[in-house]
């Protein structure tokens, strides 16, 4: 596009410094509410908090921001792309009531059994005393507990037994961090296999699928300790060739989009597939209404065409119009690197060093996330801190350069998993061992 747009980017994170990142490569004049000290050296910073749906509208229309572009899941759920809508101005993603295939994992059940779109079976209770019969009474058996809304990554427990899924209860019920989104628990049955990241970008009609990624939810190695926001991500993911992928197009992203229009919540946005590859093959474990965050920064390095032609199209409902996406050859790695105490309670403040010596890596983009400036120093504001992502000619040497940036920056407390891209680095050596012709065949 030659004429220069403004980008209004609602959020603070990572994947907020990431899309600003690639707006401005595209062209485009961009502004982040409220960003943080990284988008602030790509952008301009508002000092409009994403909750603030209000202040957002207004911003946007004094600001005569062309495209909102709305980074974090909370925003969506309560209603944002509605008022800007209502206030004649354009956003891209869905509306609150398609949202809640996120915000209400009931809901999205609902929408899956609908399109006949393979997912663990489950049952829904609208409270943890209906929950805890339930479980007791039952076999005792692997399960998943899920708060049914909204809790930032951290609201499911995936159990070995009936001690374990009872414990998962009692937290949801009695965790004052997950109450809220406690508005009614799942309990699924436990599914077995890999567990993979698609995400596609849809008007309603046209869907574009993006690139296959695998992201890392436990906080330790090993995918040990508690789930958290993501931890890091790869792209693309070996686990998923093109045949894969076409059937999971076919079985679960085109179903759903039409299940949603049926139900009359057409989806605009990212449609994002958390899946697990069972031996019956791939199901759904959940849907997200957004990118992913570590998964946008990991896929939007490897895109070569521009983003703003796409979101563009999608929210004029054009995207049928528009060629398909240009991607890298190389492979991309991110390393979330978190403050001490995450996804628990965090000390803020803590000043960090080495941020431009990892930027100086070569093909390394450090995306800065719960970050702010005090003074002349970048200090951390929360539990991810940074997400340090790197392209490679192989997922091996992304995986170097990716660690080789993670090594240079520093403060009290950092720390990230060392594992990033460690599944999919023994899947290829997998697939190569069994390759025709080869030795080890």
């Amino acid at each position: 596009m030659t004429e220069s747009r403004r980008v209004l980017v609602v959020g603070q994170g990572a994947r907020e410094h990431a899309l600003a990142w690639k707006l401005t490569r595209d062209g485009a004049e961009v502004l982040v509410a409220p960003g943080n000290a990284g988008t602030a050296a790509v952008a301009e910073n508002v000092p409009v908090p994403p909750g603030d749906i209000p202040a957002l509208v207004a911003v946007a229309r004094d600001r005569r921001v062309d495209l909102a572009v709305i980074g974090p899941e909370a925003p969506l759920v309560a209603g944002v792309v509605d008022a800007f809508r209502a206030a004649g101005l354009r956003a891209f993603g869905p509306t609150a009531a398609a949202a809640r295939l996120e915000g209400s994992k009931a809901f999205c059940k609902q929408i899956l059994h609908r399109g006949d779109v393979p997912t663990a079976m489950y049952r829904a209770f609208p409270t943890a005393a209906r929950a805890r019969e339930y479980l007791a009474a039952r076999e005792d058996v692997p399960v998943v507990v899920k708060a049914d809304g909204l809790a930032a990554g951290k609201g499911v427990y995936v159990c070995g037994d009936r001690a374990e899924a009872l414990a998962a209860v009692d937290a949801l019920g009695g965790d004052p961090a997950l109450t809220g989104a406690a508005q009614g628990i799942l309990v699924e049955e436990r599914l077995d296999g890999v567990e993979v990241s698609v995400l596609a970008i849809t008007d309603g009609r046209t869907i574009v699928t993006l690139p296959p990624l695998q992201d890392h939810k436990a906080a330790h190695d090993g995918d040990a300790g508690p789930n958290t926001g993501g931890m890091g991500a790869y792209c693309p993911t070996p686990f998923v060739d093109d045949a894969a992928l076409a059937d999971i197009e076919a079985r679960i992203l085109v179903p759903t989009v039409h299940a949603l229009r049926r139900a009359k919540v057409p989806f605009h946005g990212v449609l994002y597939a958390g899946l697990m590859l069972t031996a019956q093959g791939p199901k759904v474990l959940e849907f997200n209404a957004r990118f992913g965050d570590p998964e946008c920064q990991a896929l939007l390095v490897r895109l070569e065409s521009s983003l703003l032609e796409l979101l563009d199209a999608t929210a004029d409902r054009r995207l049928e119009a528009v060629a398909d996406p240009v991607w890298r050859d190389e492979a991309s790695v991110t390393v979330v690197m978190a403050a001490e105490g995450y996804p628990g309670a965090v000390e803020r403040g803590r000043p960090i060093t080495g941020l431009d010596a990892a930027a100086a890596v070569p093909d390394v983009q450090v995306f800065q996330a719960a970050t702010r400036r005090a003074g002349d120093r970048v200090v951390t504001d929360g539990g991810r801190v940074v997400s340090v992502t790197a392209l490679g000619h192989s997922l091996a040497r992304a995986k170097l350069q990716a660690y080789t940036a993670v090594r240079q920056i520093r403060w009290p407390g950092a720390w990230c998993r060392k594992d990033i891209a460690d599944k999919g680095l023994a899947r290829s050596r997998e697939l190569l061992a069994a390759a025709p012709g080869d030795d080890g065949a």
